[in-house]
């Protein structure tokens, strides 16, 4: 068992986060609970109360913790699987509900439905990217032949708790979890069992922590950071560091404990970084997140125009990426081809599209739009454009839920002239909107800090030309 005051040590860490939930974690724990004849009825009650507590704390589900329960019986039984319960409330009522098998204890055929659970055909060796965790919870009077399974389960890189209620089988035990057997072994009477609960938490903790530093939505001049927060109290703030590879030059700041992103601004185009973000706390030391990434190489507006809302005798003449700081005026000519009349629009550099209007039906039209910068630099690009050009519409668009604030958008278009894809979003109760373009090839993007609903919507882009597009809301959640 661990040390007070280690035991001390995340016991105050807990106490700030417990409400809310632990936002800390990712990762699998499989429940494998005896509830065999041996077990007196109220000793199995004894064993769902404490694993109710220890689990309560946890934020459940896709990109979290899940959980899943197999009794061992004469058959073991699958109470629930890890996909089955994405909230406390689920997974409390669950545990509630469960009732006795009684029988006979055959813990080794609920080992071999715990390796299928676990993505661990017997026999076969390889480490998960999530973390996989086996809690075993038994009286240990008649444990079976439980070696070789649990020795798989090991080499497989899956972690093997357990929890006995009698002083039975001691090295039977100690041979089946993983080490450090102190903090992954413990005989307790079931009447004091809830004494084991904030260490065996803090070692399931220790095992599926996601200590992680994400790199997102980087660009010639900017990145985003983000990560799981650690376990805060008011004591924690991050130190954040950054600077390209091999040179002295290190920009510092200073991150309050409750944060979970970053926008890194103003980096140089095409260089290698180098980050590393330490918690800091007066309670324990907390190792570094540390991540390298490259900035894009450095993009001037406007780096692609389109076209689209084609009608009888406008259509709207988009471009990208949008360069408010940078642009201080676009002028967009444009005039029928061969040797029609040149027209003429400003804009300020705010601006990322505009509609033309009163053009000639089925009349081909050469537009140029050009950028002047703030440096003195200027670019122009020309495409052209015909009303009531009819271009194949995107053929599937999905919406994939990452984080409470974050989805993954995953879409599928075909078609001759296919050169990228425009991917928008607008809160719904918000007047603005944001867009970026994505090249051939892309077929998914991540969008983040998303809050309430909002309305995201891809288009194909043909030659120059956006097709008809489909739109999806995304509603943010929260456990």
């Amino acid at each position: 068992m661990r040390g007070t005051g280690v035991t001390l040590t995340f016991t105050c860490l807990l106490l700030g986060t417990c409400g809310a939930g632990l936002d800390c974690c990712e990762g699998d724990i499989l429940l494998l609970l005896d509830s065999s004849g041996s077990v007196l009825a109220y000793e199995f009650s004894r064993m769902l109360d404490f694993l109710s507590q220890l689990l309560r704390p946890f934020q459940l589900g896709r990109g979290q913790v899940r959980v899943g329960l197999v009794q061992v019986g004469t058959e073991p039984k699958l109470e629930f699987g890890l996909d089955d319960h994405t909230s406390q409330t689920s997974l409390q009522r669950a545990l509630h509900n469960i009732q006795q098998l009684q029988g006979d204890t055959n813990t080794e055929r609920a080992l071999a439905l715990a390796q299928s659970l676990l993505g661990m055909p017997p026999g076969e060796y390889g480490v998960a990217q999530r973390p996989r965790v086996l809690l075993w919870l038994t009286d240990a009077l008649e444990p079976g032949e439980v070696e070789g399974p649990m020795e798989e389960l090991r080499h497989a890189g899956i972690f093997v708790l357990a929890v006995s209620t009698r002083p039975s089988n001691y090295l039977v035990l100690r041979r089946a979890v993983s080490p450090p057997i102190e903090a992954h072994l413990h005989f307790v009477d079931v009447d004091d069992i809830d004494i084991i609960t904030e260490d065996l938490r803090a070692a399931i903790i220790d095992l599926i922590r996601a200590e992680r530093l994400q790199v997102r939505e980087v660009t010639s001049n900017s990145a985003e950071l983000q990560w799981r927060p650690v376990l805060s109290s008011g004591t924690i703030i991050y130190d954040l560091r950054y600077g390209p590879t091999g040179s002295n030059q290190i920009f510092r700041q200073t991150l309050q404990g409750d944060s979970s992103w970053v926008k890194l601004t103003t980096l140089q185009p095409q260089t290698h970084y180098h980050v590393t973000l330490t918690p800091e706390s007066n309670l324990e030391p907390l190792k570094p997140l540390i991540v390298s990434f490259t900035t894009l190489s450095e993009v001037l507006s406007p780096a692609v125009v389109t076209v689209s809302e084609s009608g009888t005798d406008s259509v709207r003449v988009s471009w990208g990426p949008q360069q408010p700081g940078q642009v201080q005026q676009y002028t967009v000519e444009y005039s029928a081809i061969p040797m029609g009349q040149v027209q003429t629009v400003t804009l300020n550099g705010n601006w990322d599209s505009t509609v033309l209007r009163h053009l000639q039906v089925n009349t081909q039209y050469l537009v140029t739009v050009s950028a002047l910068h703030s440096s003195g630099q200027k670019k122009a690009i020309s495409v052209k454009a015909c009303p009531q050009n009819i271009l194949p519409a995107l053929e599937d668009l999905q919406l994939i839920p990452v984080h409470w604030d974050s989805v993954k958008v995953q879409w599928r278009g075909n078609g001759e002239g296919l050169q990228g894809y425009w991917v928008n979003w607008k809160p719904e109760k918000e007047s603005y909107s944001s867009s970026k373009y994505l090249p051939l090839g892309s077929e998914s993007t991540v969008l983040s800090h998303l809050s309430g609903s909002t309305r995201v919507c891809v288009s194909p882009v043909y030659n120059a030309t956006r097709g008809h597009g489909l739109c999806c809301t995304h509603t943010a959640w929260r456990q």
